[in-house]
């Protein structure tokens, strides 16, 4: 197994490439799909390790034809089984001038963490 694969489920490290926090055990940022391990037995590895989608969200909003400039900001936040808040991000910002619109997709990837990793 490559010893850059973490061994403790849930460490993060910074990708290289795009700066997002990530999982330490990732071959590939999910941020911004960038390879970050050529080790091809622990990405086959990865490969095989059962993983899904929790949830998939999609939605989009647009400023009202004939309306004023609108601002918008997209904000993430994570809660544990308590309720309590544990993480929370705004994702981006902008404006819509008359006529536009935006859309934007959630999505929560769940898997097994590699062999070696407890």
């Amino acid at each position: 197994m490559n010893s850059r694969v973490g061994t403790v489920a849930g460490k993060t490290r910074v990708c290289p490439h795009c700066k997002s926090t990530i999982l330490e055990s990732a071959s590939v940022c999910p941020g911004c799909n960038h390879h970050l391990r050529f080790d091809n037995q622990a990405n086959a590895d990865q490969r095989a390790l059962p993983r899904f989608s929790a949830l998939k969200v999609e939605g989009a909003f647009r400023n009202p034809e004939g309306g004023k400039p609108m601002e918008y900001s997209v904000v993430v936040a994570i809660h544990n089984e308590r309720g309590e808040e544990v993480a929370r991000k705004v994702i981006g910002v902008g404006a819509l001038d008359d006529r536009e619109s935006r859309t934007v997709s959630l999505s929560v990837e769940v898997s097994a963490p590699p062999r070696g990793v407890r």
